[in-house]
């Protein structure tokens, strides 16, 4: 058995209860391409290639990816060795993957997830009907949670802008090899346009990361630098929004609505590059 490296952040998971969790989540079809990052051992990659028409695994570890090699073949499996955020997914078999499932290395998620969803401001071009992915619960809080939440922020704001995620279930430390420090979760993201128009996504994008900046300030300081105080007093007025909010008191919709209301105002300018 390959053994799990430190240095790529690899914890076998060996729990049947959650790979089937996750197969249940990620609903395949014969007409499904999954793409699967950091296969380790395989056995989340076998499952996938008795239900899917397709996989394409991206292993890293070069021992990992050796082994796979002398111990799985499939004729519709494609393994690639190579460090998944330098992979071009523009160049992956065709058809192209329509559906991500995976145990991710924590320590990488979230430049994992914006090379799968993208950004606020450059959202993937060719979105994946949905991703199945296997994380540190804490980050998962905080892509679920809602502004009554603490875990809220601007991760949960540029994450639900781009998908609708959904908790499937906890994963205890126990159902991996060897046990990591910390509690996992499942969840689906199934990208989708945001709840409503953004006129300008790199403005809407720059107002959420200076909001929570300083999460516990209330935005009419944390923007006063940026937006003249009685722009920023006329918007709040307009859209019903109190004076004293703070960044984490607003919902993603109500963001967006701050955004245009900017952006139509003509006040784009007033945010320096």
């Amino acid at each position: 058995m390959v053994r799990p490296q430190k240095r790529f952040g690899q914890h076998w998971l060996q729990s049947s209860r959650v790979l089937g969790k996750i197969l249940q989540a990620a609903d395949l079809a014969p007409q499904d391409h999954v793409l699967e990052i950091g296969p380790g051992t395989g056995v989340l990659t076998r499952p996938l290639l008795d239900q899917a028409g397709q996989v394409t695994s991206v292993e890293v570890d070069r021992e990992a990816h050796q082994a796979l090699t002398t111990t799985l073949t499939h004729p519709n499996w494609h393994l690639i060795l190579a460090d998944f955020l330098k992979l071009d997914l523009a160049g992956l078999p065709d058809p192209k993957p329509n559906k991500v499932v995976a145990n991710i290395p924590y320590n990488i998620t979230g430049p994992i997830l914006i090379k799968l969803l993208g950004t606020i401001s450059q959202p993937q071009t060719q979105p994946f009907q949905s991703l199945v992915l296997l994380i540190q619960a804490e980050v998962a809080s905080r892509i679920l949670a809602s502004p009554a939440d603490k875990a809220y922020g601007a991760l949960s704001l540029r994450v639900q802008y781009l998908a609708k995620p959904e908790k499937i279930c906890h994963v205890p430390p126990t159902a991996f090899f060897p046990p990591p420090k910390v509690d996992s979760t499942v969840i689906r993201l199934t990208p989708q346009p945001p709840l409503i128009p953004c006129d300008c996504p790199p403005l809407l994008d720059e107002l959420i990361q200076l909001g929570f900046a300083t999460r516990r300030k209330m935005l009419i300081n944390t923007l006063k630098g940026r937006v003249e105080r009685e722009v920023l007093l006329n918007a709040f007025q307009d859209l019903n929004i109190s004076a004293q909010t703070r960044a984490e008191n607003l919902d993603l919709k109500t963001w967006i609505q701050f955004s245009n209301w900017l952006d139509q105002a003509g006040l784009e300018s007033v945010l320096s590059d």
